[in-house]
């Protein structure tokens, strides 16, 4: 069943000129179509999908961010439940029925996906959904299912998917993504997860604290290597110290079925190892669902990845023809997809030219704890030539912290050493992705230090810590009292 009726014009033939044609279902797409519903442009949203799982939607609500954030709070309560540091209250291992996790988890996906996708796209006034996967026939038309629609320009936002590296003997074997692992009915006992960065620690995690057993493979030197060493280090030791196993700089030989499990055969620092799994969960990276659209057939340009290559303002080599969201490749989030989707729009049809400034975008790893960033680390704003400082505010440092028992974390802003502004602020601590905005309107506001300090913040709150970290530049916060200006 549809998750959208196709409309017609007048009940009878669908109609086949539009001044826009979105391809695409999820984020970018919708962003673009409510934009345009509001600029009363007549559009086509062409929602097909190159996996299975993405329907309308898209990846975040169907099978990214609302699915794995919910399983993951699921799992931290259960884990954190008989886990936890105060004296007065200890719970006994409570029992887990993973198969009515998922069942929740299912129906609160369905529940978004209803209400936030196929619902608000019937109510579009200006906006016709077509269910089928689009490709160009022509520089100014597409075809779905057989039937040709003209456009006067183009969106191209049909996202990613998983992207999975050459393994000898992967073809022998049931492997999951990410897709798969947020569907599976029962709680695996064992599980690999080949990928070190934000997707394959959180399902590490998640599958850990639920009880399984738990071995990280990465292949660079260090997990989540894109952020600060500091906060990767302190990551990976928290993890450890849960019972996950990881292992960095090593290289896949070959992956074999053995019996109802398989194993991985692997190499750090040219010794081999091998461990036995009943699943191999693979997090390494996202490939873009360029592949069927014909883009040449448009004059659309994409780089060595499939990737669409598109300018700042979110045009493609085709002047007619933009792009947005995960398909234009890094970063990959639903907050930018949606806002390229929206720029994407007021540049086709405006004088506006508007453009993003990336630097101003955070980003988050859902661990617990979680690992939130904006802007510069020091090592980019070293290589931009920013003379840069930079202080590091261990979380054992914040009232808060030992108020709810868990001081596990840091907070680390980088500055230009000139002018004391903002460049960076980089969190690992609890509830980091909610405490990040702080420094994204640093950021984006070009803020000193002293802007931060200058500004009160309540008592206690893990908020305070972004504070505490400004104040370092000029005083041993570990000699100040709680209230110390």
């Amino acid at each position: 069943m549809r998750c959208v009726e196709m409309k017609y014009k007048d009940g009878e033939d669908m109609e086949t000129k539009y001044d826009l044609i979105i391809l695409g279902q999820g984020a970018a797409a919708f962003a673009a179509a409510i934009k345009a519903n509001e600029l009363g442009i007549k559009t086509a949203m062409i929602g097909g999908n190159a996996t299975p799982g993405t329907v309308i939607g898209g990846t975040c609500v169907n099978v990214g961010c609302l699915p794995s954030k919910n399983l993951i709070t699921v799992a931290n309560v259960f884990h954190y439940a008989a886990n936890n540091s105060f004296e007065g209250i200890k719970y006994e291992k409570g029992a887990l029925n993973f198969r009515k996790a998922i069942e929740q988890k299912d129906r609160l996906v369905a529940k978004f996906r209803k209400e936030k996708y196929a619902d608000l796209i019937e109510n579009l006034e200006n906006v016709t959904y077509i269910e089928g996967r689009g490709r160009f026939v022509s520089k100014n038309s597409v075809e779905v299912d057989g039937k040709k629609i003209e456009g006067g320009k183009f969106i191209v936002a049909v996202g990613a998917r998983s992207n999975i590296i050459p393994v000898k003997g992967l073809d022998e074997i049931n492997y999951l993504t990410n897709e798969e692992a947020l569907d599976l009915k029962e709680l695996p006992e064992s599980l690999c997860v080949v990928g070190g960065r934000a997707l394959g620690l959180e399902f590490a995690q998640m599958f850990s604290h639920f009880g399984t057993k738990v071995t990280v493979l990465q292949r660079s030197e260090r997990v989540i290597p894109e952020e600060e060493p500091e906060i990767s280090d302190a990551l990976r030791q928290y993890l450890e110290e849960e019972g996950i196993k990881i292992y960095t700089g090593m290289n896949i030989n070959f992956v074999k079925k053995s019996g109802s499990k398989k194993t991985v055969n692997f190499s750090v620092k040219g010794s081999a190892k091998e461990i036995e799994a009943d699943h191999i969960l693979f997090a390494t990276g996202r490939k873009p669902n360029t592949d069927g659209l014909h883009l040449d057939k448009a004059d659309v340009k994409l780089d060595e990845k499939g990737f669409v290559k598109v300018n700042s303002e979110m045009q493609t080599s085709a002047s007619h023809v933009f792009a947005a969201g995960d398909v234009i490749g890094e970063p990959m989030l639903e907050t930018i997809a949606a806002k390229e989707g929206a720029v994407a729009v007021e540049n086709a049809f405006g004088k506006a030219r508007k453009k993003i400034n990336f630097s101003e975008v955070p980003r988050a790893v859902f661990t617990y704890p979680e690992v939130a960033s904006v802007g510069l680390t020091d090592a980019q704003a070293i290589s931009k030539g920013i003379r840069c400082s930079c202080r590091t505010l261990p979380l054992s440092f914040v009232p808060k912290a030992h108020i709810i028992g868990d001081t596990r974390g840091l907070v680390k802003i980088v500055t230009d050493n000139q002018t004391k502004r903002i460049v960076g602020v980089h969190i690992l601590a609890p509830h980091a992705a909610d405490i990040i905005h702080e420094g994204t309107l640093a950021v984006k506001f070009k803020l000193a230090i002293d802007d931060i300090i200058d500004t009160v913040h309540v008592f206690p709150t893990l908020s305070e810590s972004v504070k505490l970290a400004a104040q370092s530049f000029y005083k041993d916060v570990s000699k100040m009292s709680c209230c110390t200006e």
